[in-house]
C-alpha cells in the first residue's frame, strides 16, 4: 500500500471515529434525558462520561479540521500580502501554532501523569485513559500543523465542471 494509500485509510478511520463518537453521545444523552424525565432516574457514569466524549469529538474535529486545512485561523495580515510574504506569513503562523500545540501536548503528559498514580475512574475506565486523548491529540496536531507549514494550501472552492464538447 503507497503511502497516500496509507492516509486515506488514516482519513477515514479518523472521520468514521468521529462519527462514532457523536453517535453514542447522542444516544447515551438521549438516554439519560429519557430516564430522567421518565424514570426519575438516570446513569451516573453517564454525565463524566459524556464530557470526556465531548473531548475527544473535540480533540479528533481538530485533527480533522488541520487535515482539511479549515481550522480557525488568525490570518487577518496576510489578507494584505501577497505572493511570497503570504507564504512565508502562513508559514511562520502554523510553525507557530504547532509550537503552541506541542507545548499543550507536553504539559497534557503531566496532566496524564497526575490521573494515573490517582486511580480515578470513570464507568470503569482510568481517567488518565479519558485523558490521553489531550496529550495525543495536541501531539497529532502539532505535527499536522508543522506539516501543513511547508505545503500550499489547499483550495476551499469548488472544482469546476469539466466542458463538454
Amino acid at each position: 500500500m503507497s503511502g497516500v494509500g496509507a492516509l486515506r485509510w488514516l482519513d477515514r478511520i479518523e472521520t468514521g471515529l468521529i462519527a462514532v463518537l457523536v453517535l453514542a453521545m447522542v444516544l447515551l444523552a438521549g438516554a439519560q434525558i429519557v430516564l430522567r424525565n421518565f424514570f426519575d432516574t438516570g446513569l451516573a457514569w453517564a454525565d463524566p462520561l459524556l464530557r470526556a466524549m465531548v473531548l475527544w469529538a473535540a480533540m479528533l474535529g481538530a485533527l480533522a479540521a488541520a487535515r482539511d486545512d479549515k481550522h480557525i485561523g488568525l490570518d487577518l495580515v496576510t489578507h494584505f500580502v501577497h505572493g511570497r510574504a503570504r507564504r512565508v506569513l502562513r508559514a511562520v503562523t502554523l510553525l507557530f501554532a504547532a509550537a503552541i500545540c506541542a507545548a499543550m501536548a507536553w504539559y497534557g503528559v503531566g496532566l496524564i501523569e497526575l490521573d494515573y498514580g490517582s486511580g480515578a475512574a470513570t464507568a470503569g475506565i482510568p481517567n488518565w485513559c479519558l485523558e490521553a486523548i489531550v496529550p495525543v491529540g495536541f501531539a497529532l496536531l502539532a505535527l499536522r500543523l508543522a506539516l501543513r507549514a511547508f505545503r500550499p494550501p489547499r483550495s476551499h472552492a469548488p472544482a469546476l465542471a469539466p466542458e463538454l464538447p
